[in-house]
């Protein structure tokens, strides 16, 4: 499944931190992510802002989508918005004068839709050495597009554009002549082979999902009694002889019909955490983990932490100003004895950031294979000709000070998490971890 990180102002649920302020009229640019608020007693609108481009949003109650949520003023001159605490904060901060493209109505070409997406990345694309490096060719390749471009070709054009990125919250979608369109790009290398491969199936699509029936099946083979494949099919959990195994397949999406998310994550954690409570070690694996939410992870991380731990800390493109995460023991049970997370080319998102979190305990070691590389949340940026793209538009910085956006998460022993197949991997794991252990509380 694709990243659920994805980070749309218009459906942001702020967190009121002191008493409910007035509406706030005036001029208000985001502090990143290239949004503006033009607020007025009669009217208010959202426009999408990029080096000399300016347009406003194409959902017209975008604007006030934002207003009816709870906000924080900060100051006379600065706003936040959250969704919820510990979440991360959006902060748009005054400004004097609307930018005089904001007030220009114009016609969008081809020319102008490509060279709008170069300036949307140099913006708010992370400038980390390997993102700064493709963002500079991806500017190259788009100077070239003609203002004649139709809509067709032009969806070509930027697609091969993007797809050299390699960045899997990278994406493109469009209608032309009543045909949907997309791209996507940054695709992990595992699972690019299992798509070519017509050994698991009879087209990609298929291919993958008996891929990942076949890692399920494997894994729960390998778990006394076949394990337990909880919340909605996204935790998997049991034991390998004396070790506890927990394998979560996603950061959210744990309840059925869009329920509530976590009272189900803490009944199985809770589950499964008594059950390990007397074993000498536990396996955490997060390899074939899409990404959800950051606070998913936390919240998961608080399982494994005696004592709070800062986890990672984050910035929009374009700031210095730095949001610091920590991991907090959780309440409820936890195990804080030996425990070895696995990851993989495969974990995205959410996934990383949660490798980031368990990182910082010191009773967590990471083994396995190196993270997709796409840690920061994915911004959906409406286009002025009714496209949608999609990048990421944030800076993580690990516990160690370090970014991993764009080159992964290395773990301290490597292990080729599926090779020849993810259940002889983790019997070699347990095996390891039982001759080394002994019952730890």
């Amino acid at each position: 499944m694709p990243s659920l990180r994805h980070l749309a102002v218009l459906s942001l649920l702020p967190l009121t931190l002191g008493a409910a302020p007035a509406m706030p009229t005036g001029l208000w640019r985001a502090e990143g992510y290239g949004q503006l608020l033009a607020v007025t007693a009669d009217r208010s609108v959202l426009y999408h802002v990029a080096g000399p481009y300016c347009y406003p949003d194409p959902d017209t109650d975008g604007a006030q989508a934002i207003l009816r949520q709870a906000m924080t003023m900060l100051g006379p001159d600065r706003i936040a918005f959250s969704d919820g605490p510990g979440q991360t904060r959006y902060v748009y901060r005054r400004i004097a004068t609307l930018p005089a493209a904001c007030r220009t109505t114009r016609r969008w070409s081809g020319g102008d839709i490509a060279r709008l997406v170069a300036a949307t990345f140099v913006d708010l694309y992370p400038r980390t050495p390997v993102r700064e490096r493709h963002r500079r060719q991806l500017d190259a390749r788009l100077a070239t597009v003609a203002a004649d471009t139709v809509s067709a070709d032009l969806f070509d054009r930027l697609a091969d554009a993007l797809d050299p990125l390699d960045d899997a919250h990278v994406s493109l979608s469009a209608t032309i002549d009543g045909h949907e369109r997309s791209m996507e790009s940054g695709e992990a290398p595992t699972l690019r082979a299992v798509r070519r491969d017509p050994a698991h199936g009879p087209d990609p699509a298929a291919r993958e999902r008996a891929w990942n029936d076949r890692y399920r099946i494997g894994i729960a083979g390998l778990l006394a009694g076949g394990g337990h494949l909880v919340a909605h099919r996204r935790i998997l959990w049991g034991r390998i002889g004396r070790i506890g195994y927990l394998n979560v397949l996603t950061m959210g999406g744990f309840a059925e019909a869009g329920g509530d998310d976590l009272p189900v994550l803490d009944a199985a954690l809770d589950a499964a955490l008594a059950d390990f409570r007397d074993l000498p070690g536990v396996i955490v694996d997060v390899s074939n983990n899409r990404g959800g939410y950051d606070g998913i992870g936390l919240r998961i991380a608080g399982r494994f932490a005696a004592r709070a731990a800062g986890a990672y800390a984050k910035a929009p493109v374009g700031s210095t100003v730095w949001q610091p995460f920590r991991v907090e023991p959780s309440p409820r049970i936890r195990y804080t004895g030996p425990v070895v997370l696995l990851t993989s080319d495969v974990t995205v998102s959410a996934g990383e950031t949660f490798t980031l979190a368990m990182r910082a305990l010191p009773n967590v070691r990471h083994v396995g294979a190196r993270t997709r590389g796409a840690l920061s949340d994915q911004l959906v940026k409406p286009l002025p000709n009714g496209w949608t793209l999609t990048l990421p538009a944030e800076t993580y910085r690990a516990a160690d000070g370090r970014y991993y956006e764009g080159s992964g998460i290395p773990p301290a022993d490597p292990v080729a998490p599926f090779l020849p197949n993810h259940a002889t991997v983790l019997a070699r794991l347990a095996a390891e971890m039982a001759a080394a252990g002994s019952p730890t509380s």
